[in-house]
């Protein structure tokens, strides 16, 4: 029988005198084996793949064993410790814009990768011929001019695929990619798993694939481990899996998950005579490049519309149009009837009241200085005339409305977890009753139970407050779940739009079929041959 590559018996982690951020965990994987871990945020997955290299804060306690390429990883420090990493297993972190250094080029932190693990430590250029093989191998186009570019250069998916290479450079028999995915566009994603894949069955390495995402499992894991707060619940070949899983937790998870044509859309409505909101014709350019090219979309009062398209497609910037933070060029951006104000005078101020937003990220977008009470009044104290005891009133009735209780109020944005940090955002946004909401990328980062929840919530509300809603996302299942219309763009262009049932399930551009077919379902039988019709001529190529 082949030695594993990573062997794990009975790990656990714990911080302080809490319940173990790991408990127990015993895991392998062998050589050309792609094992797939998975569960909700919070259940120790990133913990345990941090452990394997011994990147754990120092107020980490461990025990159990690790065994990596045959060295026992938990009585290694120091320098035996960086030796073995690289050659025995590279990391591929879950968000490259964060873990590529913004001040250094792409091809300096790629050399550098190389260059730790020779003997000989030559100047970086020495080993530029080499990065420019390494993204070869992961698919950047126009590799060597790709080595003098920053970070904030490239696309989300080719900073990926720059952190796959970085972890490559050593001739690893083992990676570790934690959320290697998550936030990427389906096409992008598809493109990312397909190298996963191939790696795998040419070099043989192993992979180790921390995920929250069940089609991603689906589609390329041989096995799969179910973590729940630290405990492993349950582990099968993923066909076994996905067919008959055992522990009712995984049930769950599987539930959880949004499917496409699972939708239940009501027959479609003509197009809406007085919208809530109107874009013709809009064009926008950045720097003399278009963003987006003549652009035409409505949306009805209580109507949902979804905004698709790979990243950079224009969606986040019709949003922003929408919301006034970005002047279109040319076209009309028409809100409740009428042109979107300028300045912040009381004509400005009485339109914008009736506009929502909920940002991609709410980590970023709640003030960390205010509490969750403070953030959710301050619409009311911008817009109204409303007394303290009025707006405590109001925010207590939505923190209601979002499934939140009482004790989150004095809290501050970094001490609740994404879906509940979601959840005030999307309070915020609805405690001044807007007739219009954008909602961007609102689930993007969640994982799926705690996605379930936050759009169980989201169209609870829509009934509730009737708002029409500009609801832009990459991950169509979900906009399947929500829409009653779809609108496609790609590179700034719309491409098709119609009833959600219709473009959705019988899409006309091939472009749409191609994202329909790199959207990943929670089936490996069904997405081996998605991933074959994926191939077939009538579907774009360049999708």
């Amino acid at each position: 029988m082949t030695e594993p590559v990573l062997d794990i018996r009975d790990l656990r982690v714990s911080y302080g005198d809490g319940e173990p951020a790991v408990h127990d965990l015993s895991l392998s994987v062998a050589p050309g084996e792609i094992v797939a871990v998975v569960g909700e945020s919070g259940s120790g997955k990133s913990t345990a793949a941090l452990a394997v290299l011994g990147l754990l804060p120092a107020s980490a306690t461990v025990t159990g064993s690790i065994e990596l390429a045959g060295h026992a990883v938990l009585d290694l420090r120091g320098e035996e410790l960086r030796k073995l990493r690289g050659p025995a297993a590279g990391m591929v972190f879950q968000e490259p814009m964060t873990a590529l250094n913004p001040l250094l080029r792409v091809g300096f932190q790629l050399a550098e990768a190389i260059r730790n693990h020779d003997p000989r430590r030559r100047r970086h250029q020495h080993y530029y011929p080499r990065c420019v093989e390494l993204l070869d191998r992961v698919g950047v186009p126009d590799a060597a001019a790709r080595l003098r570019q920053y970070p904030h250069e490239l696309s989300g998916g080719l900073r990926q695929r720059v952190l796959i290479a970085i972890a490559l450079a050593a001739g690893p028999k083992l990676i570790i990619a934690d959320e290697p995915t998550t936030a990427l566009d389906v096409t992008v994603q598809q493109q990312i798993l397909d190298l996963l894949r191939d790696i795998r069955d040419t070099e043989g390495t192993a992979t180790l694939l921390i995920t929250h995402n069940m089609g991603v499992v689906a589609d390329v894991a041989d096995r799969v481990l179910v973590l729940r707060s630290g405990r492993l619940v349950e582990e099968a070949p993923t066909a076994q899996l996905f067919a008959a899983p055992r522990a009712a937790y995984t049930r769950e998870l599987l539930a959880a998950v949004p499917r496409l044509g699972a939708g239940v859309h009501d027959a479609a409505a003509a197009a809406p005579e007085k919208p809530v909101l109107a874009l013709t014709d809009v064009v926008v350019e950045y720097g003399g490049k278009r963003a987006v090219d003549s652009v035409s979309l409505r949306v009805g009062p209580g109507e949902i519309v979804g905004l698709v398209g790979e990243s950079g497609s224009g969606k986040t910037t019709l949003g922003n149009c929408a919301l006034g933070l970005v002047t279109p060029k040319s076209g009309r951006v028409e809100v409740l009837g009428g042109p979107l104000p300028r300045g912040t005078g009381r004509a400005a101020r009485a339109v914008r009241r009736q506009i929502g937003a909920v940002f991609q990220d709410p980590a970023s977008s709640l003030d960390p200085r205010m509490t969750v009470a403070q953030t959710v009044a301050e619409p009311l104290v911008v817009h109204t005339s409303a007394g303290r005891a009025e707006r405590q009133r109001r925010v207590r009735e939505l923190l209601d409305a979002v499934e939140l209780p009482e004790s989150v109020l004095e809290r501050y944005g970094h001490e609740l977890s994404g879906g509940q940090r979601q959840r005030v955002s999307l309070a915020r946004a609805l405690v001044l009753g807007p007739k219009l909401l954008i909602a961007d990328e609102p689930t993007s980062a969640l994982d799926v139970s705690v996605q379930a929840v936050v759009l169980d919530v989201f169209k609870r509300l829509h009934e509730e407050f009737g708002f029409g809603c500009l609801f832009v996302s990459h991950d169509l299942a979900v906009v399947d779940r929500v829409c009653d219309r779809v609108a496609v763009l790609r590179a700034g262009e719309p491409v098709e739009q119609g009833p959600a049932a219709r473009v959705l399930r019988d899409p006309e551009h091939p472009y749409t079929k191609a994202l329909l077919l790199s959207s990943p379902v929670p089936d490996p039988a069904v997405q081996r041959a998605r991933r074959l019709e994926l191939a077939a001529p009538d579907v774009d190529p360049a999708a």
